[in-house]
């Protein structure tokens, strides 16, 4: 199954928009875990367990197992999921950007090794650097467009001269990721929920797209300001990323069981912007 497909199977069967970030921190786990880097694999495949029935897809960051020299306990986290939630698509946030036969090596890494549904990627260095990913036909690809970081200002709202109309960065961005980019219709783009009139503007600009939203919870974004900017009938869906807000509902043993609660209420705060 294509990820688009899987996508909007998932969101249908657990009536979701709500997407879980698996980012990790050993630091914040429960007592016993809590420090232990060796127990990365343990809490999250607890969080995916407690939540697989209410979400639309998973996020795990690269970098929270990659600092821990933990890449061995993504790949087990990718096989239970896998295994134990295969209906769930799995994006790999990972932020890739390179050209040539060092994108195509992060392709593999993201989709042979991982078995990733989809990644994330930095579209800094152009089209060539993002193509190495679409030669996966099944899988999904996400841009960065209009991030959510106080410092995306400094590339993203930039005006552009040389293109007619002078969009911004951002803008120009989503129109080309809607057109000529997006030659086999897998495409999305990450447009973050702290800029609700910047994720309506996308909108505009990539009415088909489906948009990763990161940035509801701890970061602040709204939830439902953030599905009713994006969202729309009959359009590409968003994905609403939540990720420290879940994982750290709790610092006691019923971290999982407090982690699905958040979800549910996170999952039904989503649900009022689109009418359902």
């Amino acid at each position: 199954m294509k990820f688009m497909q899987k996508l909007q199977a998932a969101e249908r069967l657990n009536d979701s928009l709500l997407c879980v970030g698996l980012d990790p921190d050993p630091g914040k786990f429960p007592a016993p875990w809590k420090g232990d880097a060796g127990r990365i694999y343990d809490f999250c495949a607890a969080i995916v367990d407690a939540t697989k029935d209410v979400v639309s897809a998973f996020k795990p960051q690269i970098a929270y197992f990659a600092a821990h020299r933990a890449e061995d306990q993504l790949e087990q986290l990718m096989t239970h999921i896998k295994r134990n939630a295969p209906h769930v698509p799995v994006i790999l946030d990972a932020k890739r950007g390179d050209i040539g036969a060092t994108a195509e090596q992060y392709a593999r890494e993201a989709f042979e090794r991982y078995q990733a549904d989809a990644v994330t990627l930095s579209p800094f260095m152009g089209r060539d650097s993002v193509e190495p990913y679409l030669r996966y036909p099944d899988r999904g690809a996400f841009l960065l467009c209009r991030t959510s970081n106080p410092g995306g200002d400094d590339w993203q709202m930039q005006r552009l001269a040389d293109v007619p109309g002078q969009p911004r960065l951002f803008e120009h961005l989503a129109a080309i990721a809607q057109g000529d980019w997006n030659t086999n219709g897998q495409l999305g783009l990450v447009v973050g929920a702290t800029y609700p009139k910047e994720i309506e503007r996308v909108r505009a600009l990539a009415p088909t797209l489906p948009l990763l939203i990161p940035g509801v919870g701890a970061q602040g974004g709204d939830a439902a300001a953030t599905v009713a900017a994006g969202w729309r009938q009959d359009a590409g869906t968003v994905i609403v990323n939540s990720s420290r807000a879940i994982l750290y509902a709790s610092a006691g043993e019923d971290f999982a069981a407090a982690a699905r609660r958040v979800a549910l209420a996170t999952r039904d705060a989503l649900r009022p912007a689109t009418g359902a």
